[in-house]
């Protein structure tokens, strides 16, 4: 099974080069290694100093590299099926405009382009694949879209599919759902799938870090290590203005850091821009050292859900990473917890010793959620 190696992180903490230092460890260690851009910025060409482009090319001894182009995949992929689906809805009675309408897929661009990366996965010609993710907020966006796109599928196709009965059309949708079923199935894998996630220590970036987190553990993602990239050098025994300042500035992001739980990986501010296999060969020997670069530092990940039976009732730890500010509601909804991070809801299925039970009450610590649930009767 081909290992899959999420990068992310907020815009502009280096995230390209790390990946791609990466994927250079992986394959000095002997690992056939595909490394692959899903940013629409790409720099992945940049960080290698040599062009790439839509399919793999050698960039080394087991070390292959691509950017996907997104905008050509929606071209050449989805127009067809688009316009598959409108035929099929038109054919079935409906509406020409409602057809056009149903037939628009939300983040297909971001959709297609987890399509491509597990395209290339699959084919059984590299032992990991190396993905260069954008920015958080669009990777959270990209990561997101299995699980939206089936809901889409569901109650837009779905409720469709009851009026008209069209064949074609469910077979179409049938298909589409599958995939994306597939997609969703791949990147919840923790065996086959993790993130790694990019970070200066400066607190803005921590924080966006910190609800990153919560929002991949949400989506059941796994996280597998911290990096973090362009840490000043400790001066030593120097003197001197410029001294003092790396001193006073080292000081600053070492406090930043004491405020993180997590295991860490480091990588020191280079004077010289880390361009081309030899620095980025040298990052990767500070970031793993002997370690085998596909093995994470430490992970943020525990299972979402555990429960401890206590007198009258139960306490149901969810393990999120929560930011002191983070903005969080709880309800319940039918046999589901519907928690709420920062705008991200997800519905969490309550064990079935839970259901009966009534929520009276929810705290946060260092290692999560816990919620305090009574047994039915207790609470009279």
């Amino acid at each position: 099974m081909t290992r899959l190696l999420l990068f992310t992180g907020k815009g502009g903490v280096g995230k390209t080069t790390l990946a791609a230092a990466t994927a250079a460890g992986l394959a000095a260690r002997g690992y056939k290694t595909l490394v692959v851009s899903t940013d629409p910025a790409h720099s992945l060409a940049d960080a290698f100093g040599q062009r790439l482009g839509r399919e793999p090319s050698d960039v080394d001894t087991r070390l292959h590299g691509a950017q996907v182009d997104s905008r050509g995949l929606v071209d050449d992929i989805w127009q067809d099926l688009r316009g598959r689906l409108k035929g099929a809805l038109a054919g079935a009675g409906v509406d020409a405009l409602d057809a056009e309408e149903l037939s628009v897929l939300p983040g297909v661009d971001e959709l297609l382009a987890l399509t491509e990366v597990q395209r290339l996965a699959e084919a059984g010609r590299w032992d990991v694949v190396v993905v260069d993710c954008g920015p958080t907020a669009e990777t959270l966006r990209l990561l997101a879209l299995p699980e939206a796109v089936a809901g889409y599928l569901d109650k837009v196709f779905g409720w469709q599919l009851t009026l008209t009965g069209s064949r074609g059309l469910a077979r179409s949708v049938r298909d589409l759902a599958a995939h994306v079923s597939a997609l969703r199935d791949l990147l919840t894998d923790p065996a086959v799938t993790t993130v790694r996630l990019v970070l200066t220590p400066e607190r803005v970036v921590v924080a966006e870090a910190r609800r990153t987190l919560s929002s991949l553990a949400l989506r059941g993602i796994r996280v597998d290590g911290l990096i973090v990239n362009r840490l000043m050098p400790a001066p030593g025994v120097w003197r001197g203005a410029a001294a003092n300042w790396m001193r006073t500035r080292r000081r600053q992001q070492d406090e930043v850091l004491s405020e993180l739980t997590w295991e860490l990986a480091r990588v020191e501010h280079r004077a010289a821009e880390p361009v081309g296999l030899p620095a980025l060969r040298e990052i990767a020997t500070e970031l793993y050292g002997d370690r085998d670069p596909l093995e994470g530092k430490g992970s943020t990940s525990a299972p979402l859900l555990h429960v401890t039976e206590v007198d009258g009732g139960y306490r149901l730890r969810l393990a999120l990473p929560l930011d002191r500010g983070a903005g969080l509601e709880l309800a319940r909804v039918d046999d589901d917890l519907a928690v709420t991070v920062d705008g991200f809801r997800r519905l969490v299925a309550l064990p079935e010793s839970l259901r009966p039970c009534r929520i009276t009450g929810a705290e946060s610590d260092a290692d999560g959620l816990v919620v305090s649930l009574t047994k039915p009767g207790e609470d009279r």
